[in-house]
């Protein structure tokens, strides 16, 4: 299992593909197994790394308390650790922050940069919503948590197609959970995160997705951002709930491939 070492300890990563590198960057669950419907695609024209935050998947799990800054300080720690200068960038949600938050603080380390399903800043929705979340986690554990998931991330036409596939899911994820006090802790630095007077400053191409009824990060968001980065482009497909690079894998893939390769 490859490991390295970072802020005191170990994220686990993997790598697919070869040529100029893209990183894959999760939401809140962290792991990059998440990638999984990407990798195929992404690996025949890059060397593509996806890894496990710290607190999630098969990194380390002694963390409690989290931000923003810090998880994009430990991304740029990876590269370190991996010889990676600079790199394409695709956030999924939480990635996303993260991938703001690189591109503002380390320009130089982000070549195009790929905003999907993220947020601005903790308005009302936001926090009514992840507050909830976090209560369920302080007062249930995982096991609520994971049964109220996939009806946050999936559209019911995406839900009615794949129930069993997301009986499983719901298992692997109770089973595979870090502490309470880490997705408490994770959940916290989302609420902290708010880029909004930066976003100028981002200077790498940026694509911004949003599908038009994601119900946790509402498109309204991606709008927002893609305002504020000077030249961002925005799309907005129809479907596909949060998890749009999931539910809508074939064409999330090429809006992103085709993105991506306006670098040459």
């Amino acid at each position: 299992m490859p490991k390295v070492t970072v802020g005191g300890g170990e994220i686990y990563y993997e790598e697919t593909g070869a040529g100029h590198p893209l990183i894959l960057v999760s939401g809140l669950n962290g792991v990059g197994r998440y990638w999984q419907p990407q990798l195929a695609a992404f690996g025949e024209r890059y060397r593509v790394i996806t890894y496990d935050q710290r607190g999630t998947g098969a990194s380390d799990r002694v963390q409690r308390k989290f931000s923003i800054d810090q998880m994009a300080a430990e991304l740029a720690a990876l590269m370190d650790a991996l010889k990676i200068e600079r790199a394409h960038l695709v956030g999924m949600s939480t990635g996303g922050a993260i991938g703001q938050t690189l591109a503002i603080e380390q320009p130089q380390r982000v070549a195009r940069l790929v905003l999907c399903s993220t947020w601005t800043h903790c308005d009302p929705w936001f926090r009514r919503l992840f507050e909830a979340r976090r209560e369920m986690y302080r007062q249930c554990g995982p096991e609520l948590h994971a049964m109220f998931h996939p009806l946050w991330l999936y559209p019911p036409d995406y839900v009615n197609a794949h129930d069993a596939e997301i009986t499983e899911e719901r298992q692997k994820a109770v089973g595979s959970a870090p502490p309470a006090e880490v997705s408490i802790g994770r959940i916290d630095a989302l609420l902290a995160f708010d880029r909004r007077a930066d976003l100028p400053r981002i200077k790498s191409p940026t694509l911004v997705i949003a599908s038009d009824n994601d119900y946790i990060t509402p498109s309204y968001y991606a709008e927002a951002i893609a305002r504020a980065i000077p030249g961002a482009r925005l799309v907005i497909p129809r479907g596909g709930g949060h998890s749009i690079s999931k539910t809508r894998p074939e064409e999330i893939n090429r809006i992103v491939l085709d993105f991506l390769e306006a670098a040459g």
